[in-house]
């Protein structure tokens, strides 16, 4: 993290010393949020939306073998074997 003292000209304008720039990956054109509170003032890089949305994340996760049935997929798990080993191995 760097700090920098820098003046603010005649026409309001700040110059953000390129060292920082490069820190945080500004380049030209990145639009930034400037957050005023009483001790002063806050400047963030505005978040970019990628754009995506569900549809684009199917085909994500991969299964390798058959496929398998929904009501497989939604039956209840037992998990009591699992916990019982699971406290076993904790003592």
């Amino acid at each position: 993290m760097s700090v920098a003292n820098i003046t603010l000209s005649s026409k309001g304008q700040l110059v953000i010393p390129k060292e920082i720039r490069d820190e945080l990956k500004w380049d030209a054109g990145t639009e930034l949020s400037l957050v005023s509170s009483a001790s002063g003032v806050t400047l963030k890089a505005v978040t970019k939306k990628t754009g995506r949305n569900l549809a684009d994340l199917i085909g994500m996760l991969k299964h390798k073998g058959p496929p398998i049935p929904i009501d497989e997929l939604c039956k209840p798990v037992d998990v009591s074997a699992d916990w019982v080993a699971s406290e076993k191995r904790s003592r």
